[in-house]
């Protein structure tokens, strides 16, 4: 499964199809007829189950039991029964994973319970290509740590980690896939080299959760964060996770520290005294209603292995970027060919990009653009088929070769691209 080169005919992506040990993980969710769905790197597809799971929460435990189903219906333990969940995913041994807040409020978490566990030391390191809102947090961080801190950018002040690593370093902020590209980062080899330098990280697994992976536990991660709307399917805004290593629980501190995650919370005491474990690292009532979005996506996924996962999402991105080369020759791959190397999304770079997405999308191939030239497609192998790549990459080449950036319809901007 982890090579396409035999695909060479849209018939034998079709029998490909019929024999992936995959194919039945599809009928899960809701594809509509005719879209061929390349955005799953963005927001995953409904699971066919979550109107009836969240209809139940909304009319039983919501609307006929109202507040005893915090606990007559688990909504208390929600948090961390589903982080057990997600922490399964990336590698994580119970009692270190939680599913709550945003990636951007549990990753300022992290990066402040990392530069307290380091208080000697006064810099960041994070990368110059983060997805914008860790290059965000990182600063909001850096004004609130209570002492004067310096951030550095690989890309920026260094073409790699190596050259910025020294005794000053408390924490790196990387991410496991890059958001543009799909390049993705040897979580083991870097791990293992800031610990070498005395420094903590925090990995932002947005891109990488459900489809690569992850050894939380076996390259000893200190802090990682991530989303559950991509891969994992949770619904639109669905909370996000965050992973703290047991080694640091006990004595890792953040500055939100809200009243569900006193050691106690229904004690009512005027004073802050945190959880023991992971729980320390919630903040305030939770959502449950998008906590059941996130319940009902990890069951539409159960009992499928990341590998076989890992396995058929770079069989797809082969085929994609072999057929993309084949077809435009003239194109601009961004994302790694060598499979060791990229995630599960393809990064084309077109200056008239957005314009193709738009067309695309009406054609009923739907990707996504980033400013300022980027087209992405993310291939999730639990429900995209091999045809589904093959014709995606036909359409693409129609709509360059038609050159539909000279139609005004497709370059109108939208608030969301």
């Amino acid at each position: 499964m982890t090579s396409s080169a035999d695909l060479t005919s849209r018939e034998a992506c079709v029998a490909r199809d019929s024999a992936d040990p995959l194919r039945n993980f599809r009928e899960p969710f809701v594809i509509p007829e005719g879209i061929i769905y390349l955005d799953g790197n963005s927001l995953g597809p409904m699971p066919r189950g979550a109107v009836e799971v969240l209809g139940r929460t909304i009319e039983q435990e919501w609307g006929r039991d109202l507040i005893k189903s915090w606990n007559s219906a688990g909504w208390f333990d929600m948090p961390a029964r589903l982080g057990d969940r997600v922490g399964a995913l990336i590698g994580a041994a119970p009692g270190q994973t939680l599913v709550c807040d945003t990636t951007s409020i549990n990753l300022y978490k992290a990066i402040q319970a990392a530069i307290g566990l380091r208080p000697g030391r006064d810099v960041i390191i994070a990368e110059d290509e983060s997805f914008p809102t860790d290059l965000y947090i990182v600063e909001g961080a850096m004004k609130s740590a209570g002492r004067s801190m310096k951030r550095r950018l690989i890309g920026a002040d260094s073409p790699s980690i190596e050259a910025l690593l020294d005794e000053k370093v408390a924490v790196a902020v990387l991410s496991h896939v890059n958001y543009r590209t799909g390049a993705l980062l040897d979580m083991a080899a870097i791990t293992r080299q800031l610990h070498d330098a005395g420094a903590l990280v925090v990995w932002d697994l947005c891109h990488s959760i459900g489809v690569v992976e992850i050894a939380f536990d076996l390259d000893a991660v200190d802090f990682a964060v991530g989303c559950t709307y991509k891969y994992l399917n949770g619904g639109p805004g669905s909370p996000a996770f965050i992973a703290v290593a047991t080694a640091h629980q006990a004595t890792a501190q953040h500055p939100l520290s809200g009243w569900w995650g006193h050691a106690a919370p229904f004690a009512f005491d005027r004073d802050f005294r945190p959880d023991a474990g992971i729980k320390r690292f919630l903040c305030g009532t939770q959502p449950i209603i998008s906590l059941r979005g996130v319940d009902v996506a990890l069951d539409a996924m159960e009992g499928v292995e990341v590998a076989a996962l890992r396995q058929k999402s770079l069989a797809l991105t082969e085929l994609f970027m072999a057929r993309v080369a084949a077809l435009l020759p003239g194109l601009q791959i961004v994302t790694p060919r060598q499979p060791a190397l990229r995630g599960s999304q393809v990064g084309i770079c077109l200056d008239k990009g957005y314009a193709v997405i738009q067309a695309m999308i009406a054609r009923g191939v739907i990707g996504d653009f980033r400013a300022p030239d980027l087209m992405r497609f993310g291939f999730a192998p639990l429900y995209v088929r091999f045809q589904d790549v093959w014709d995606a990459a036909e359409i693409l080449a129609e709509c360059i070769n038609a050159e539909v950036w000279r139609d005004p319809h497709f370059n109108r901007k939208l608030d969301v691209t």
